[in-house]
């Protein structure tokens, strides 16, 4: 039984370490805001007509 618990243990101190990085990617990382831009073919929006 102690091996479980140890298995245990170290899969909550995983789970912390996990938790904890991610909590202080939210607090200390602050997105960047830029423009994008798409160039789109005139193809893909004009697409020619079938020939009859």
């Amino acid at each position: 039984m102690p091996t479980l618990f140890r298995f245990l243990f170290v899969l909550a101190v995983i789970a912390g370490i996990v938790y904890g990085s991610m909590v202080a990617l939210v607090m200390l990382v602050e997105p960047r805001e830029r423009d994008v831009t798409v160039r789109i073919p005139s193809e893909r929006l004009n697409p020619a007509s079938p020939q009859r």
